[in-house]
């Protein structure tokens, strides 16, 4: 074996993979930290809803047949949809983070232990990912099949 290689399993890391792997590590790395920044907007944008919803309750309140509660409930709704989506896209942020930071590591001082441990973050990304988008698909379902239901009756 060629002494810039190493092996895993059976497999080599040649200079040509240590790049590729290399720059993986870095667009995953970016992609976290723009996906880390798009979580903080996510939250302002829950605290302007909730804002909103209170300004407009306000402003609201001077016509007659108002309704307080309705807006109330409108602005917390909306703020706890956005902090619950958030928070949902915050952990594959992380993941992918961790993965890029532990691969860098890797690379820089053929760290076998880092290397595992930059895959499993790999790992756990995708499958949270994985699990995420079965459930969205099985809501997506659902409310397909409440439609085709409600249109038939």
């Amino acid at each position: 074996m060629d002494q810039n290689q190493q092996s895993i399993f059976g497999l080599s890391v040649d200079d040509s993979n240590r790049a590729h792997l290399s720059e993986a590590a870095k667009w995953g790395r970016f992609l976290a930290i723009v996906g880390f920044v798009v979580c903080g907007l996510i939250v302002l944008g829950g605290i302007i809803m909730v804002l909103s919803a209170n300004r407009l309750q306000n402003e609201m309140s001077d016509y007659p047949g108002y309704r307080r509660s309705a807006f109330s409930v409108f602005g917390a709704g909306l703020a706890f949809v956005y902090i619950v989506v958030a928070v949902v896209y915050f952990f594959p942020c992380l993941f992918l983070l961790r993965f890029s930071n532990a691969m860098k590591i890797a690379l820089a001082g053929n760290d076998q232990d880092q290397l595992t441990e930059s895959f499993k973050n790999l790992k756990v990304m995708f499958r949270y990912v994985g699990i995420i988008l079965i459930i969205l698909l099985s809501i997506y379902a659902f409310i397909f099949l409440i439609a085709i239901l409600s249109a038939a009756t």
